[in-house]
């Protein structure tokens, strides 16, 4: 049997720097955010052979005395806490003393810095042994510059398991384009085998915030979200949620910050998920970009080697300000002009305000001389007190019993009936059942259905909670119940089909939480049933009220299903499709 032996340091060295530097990335990881905690206002990162070769960092920060740059390279040494309240209130990104010399372990490392007070800066070598000289100096402007070369040039094992050098880069550059979002404050630029791939000026207000966000995600996630803020018991969430409308089929658009810090947490993209729901298919993902915001005693950022992850003292309470914040975000949204407003200021001049005015009195010509008075339908009364067009105008024609198109100030508006007024049926219901008064709607013959023992028993156990939806049942014997009334937005249903439907999800729930969201899934179900249905011609009074009743419909873009209710084509977009103006 061997005998227990110490490990020597240089070897102790590489396997800790396992649980730090897994990748190129990891240096990039580990070197920019010891930049951000030195109050960095600009950051540059050049990377050659996706950082296999070479990586340097370099930051205008508050830099490292000369004094202290070979505690730099030792383990466990660090600036950032000195006690153990403060490690329960970490509010910087390192705090463990370790990631220079891990990094130092496996690589070639070259560390220069200047503090303020300092005439000149200070250079230290490591040439990849872990051991180190005495610091030189040399002509440095304030802040620090790290240089990383050679990654596992010592570790052939781990070299060995890199990728492409396409692909490592593309983990630096995923990572800090998250990263970037985290201190809009600070200007970032990065830099690939002598190209410029990523330069983000500082910015210090809204609309500069929007601005990167755009750059970083794209203009259409911009155009197509919501700028939320919600404050409840210490907590505040706020930034970026995307409309159902740039929802992904994966989870790569969701990017989560608690404290300033990037995290990939379970917790948080369920009650993200939570929060869409009734808006969004099952196979489909929201893309958001939300901060989290609360005390740093009330979550743990020790929880995972990397820092990649958080554990929150009160999970339940931090899901449920979420969930619930995102689903209010949701309900308040309306037809009408996107939050935030464009993040760059329109075209002006006489050429585009000739365009305009152009098309507009294009448009004016197509519309249908008025019919005799005799044989028009009455058009709908506007208020004298305000003679605006609503957000989805007012219906001109019901095309083949499905689709209404509708006349709005800015263009031509297309909305599904059948999915508009399911989701107006839904919200209906789920407004009644909340307020705990469900309007009801006596059977004219009650019905009787058959169940199984367990299921009557179900039915006994939670009447009360069934009469809150407005279904009225009554026991009649170890097999079966009566249904005496049914909700009054649902009255056209299968009693016998709903009270199926209700029953299994109550069997297969029960005394789960999730019960009264599924019940309500299945009320949308049945909503849907009772919706107009397709082919069913409305006049133009119905169509109109159909729109006034969606423009006040919480998550009205949305059917119960996730799919979009309506779709707007304004003149910018006609007059592209047809030509006009070149």
């Amino acid at each position: 049997m061997k005998r227990i032996h110490p490990l020597p340091p240089p070897l102790v060295g590489q396997i800790a720097a396992g649980e730090v530097v897994e990748r190129p990335a990891s240096v990039v990881k580990e070197l920019v955010e010891n930049s951000l905690d030195a109050g960095a206002g600009r950051i540059e990162v050049t990377v050659e052979s996706g950082g296999i070769a070479l990586i340097r960092v370099r930051d205008d920060g508050h830099g490292i005395a000369r004094d202290d740059l070979p505690l730099a390279l030792s383990r466990h040494a660090t600036s950032k806490i000195a006690t153990l309240d403060d490690l329960l209130r970490v509010c910087t990104f390192g705090f463990r003393g370790e990631a220079l010399a891990s990094i130092a372990a496996v690589a070639r490392v070259e560390l220069v810095s200047r503090t303020a007070a300092e005439p000149c800066g200070w250079r230290l070598v490591v040439p990849g042994d872990g051991r180190s000289g005495d610091p030189i100096p040399i002509a440095h402007p304030v802040g620090t510059t790290v240089s990383v070369s050679d990654l596992f040039h010592n570790v052939p094992a781990r070299r060995k398991f890199l990728r492409s050098e396409r692909t490592e880069f593309g983990h630096i550059q995923t990572f800090l384009e998250r990263l970037c979002l985290s201190r809009f404050e600070v200007a970032f630029r990065l830099r690939h085998n002598q190209r410029d791939v990523l330069q983000l000026p500082a910015a210090r207000e809204e609309r500069a915030w929007t601005r990167r966000v755009e750059a970083l995600l794209g203009d259409e996630f911009v155009r197509q979200s919501l700028l939320i803020e919600f404050e409840q018991d210490g907590m505040r969430l706020w930034g970026w949620m995307g409309l159902p409308a740039v929802a992904r089929r994966q989870a790569d658009r969701q990017w989560w910050y608690v404290n300033g810090r990037p995290v990939r947490d379970k917790l948080l993209a369920h009650a993200l998920r939570q929060g869409y729901r009734d808006v969004l298919p099952h196979d489909r993902q929201p893309a958001a970009v939300l901060y989290l915001e609360l005390d740093p005693a009330r979550v743990d950022v020790n929880a995972h080697p990397a820092k990649l992850e958080v554990r929150f003292r009160d999970p339940r309470t931090v899901r449920d300000f979420v969930a619930r914040s995102l689903h209010r975000a949701l309900g308040k949204a309306r037809p009408g002009p996107r939050i935030p407003p464009p993040a760059y200021p329109p075209p002006a001049g006489p050429p585009a305000a000739a365009q305009v005015n152009e098309a507009i009195a294009f448009y004016e010509t197509l519309r249908p001389a008025r019919e005799p008075e005799a044989e028009r339908e009455p058009e709908p009364e506007i208020p004298a007190s305000s003679r605006e067009v609503p957000p989805l105008g007012y219906a001109v024609a019901h095309l083949h019993g499905i689709y209404i198109l509708a006349e709005a100030e800015d263009g031509l508006v297309i909305v599904d009936a059948h999915a508009a007024h399911e989701r107006i049926l839904y919200e209906k219901l789920k407004r009644q059942v909340q307020g705990g008064v469900p309007q009801c709607q006596p059977l004219l013959l009650p019905e009787r259905v058959r169940l199984s023992p367990g299921e009557v028993e179900l039915v006994r156990c939670h009447r009360r909670f069934l009469a809150r939806l407005g279904v009225d049942l009554d026991v009649l014997g170890p097999e079966t119940v009566v249904v005496r009334a049914l909700p009054a937005l649902l009255a056209q249903a299968d009693p016998a089909a709903l009270v199926k439907d209700l029953v299994s999800e109550l069997r297969e729930l029960d005394g789960s939480a999730e019960v009264e969201s599924r019940i309500h899934e299945r009320l949308a179900t049945r909503a849907c049933h009772s919706a107009v249905r397709a082919g069913q011609r409305l006049g133009r009074e119905e169509m109109n009220a159909l729109l006034r009743e969606l423009e006040r419909t919480e998550r009205g873009s949305q059917c119960n299903h996730g799919r979009p209710t309506w779709v707007k084509l304004d003149f910018p977009a006609l007059d592209r499709f047809f030509r006009r103006g070149r």
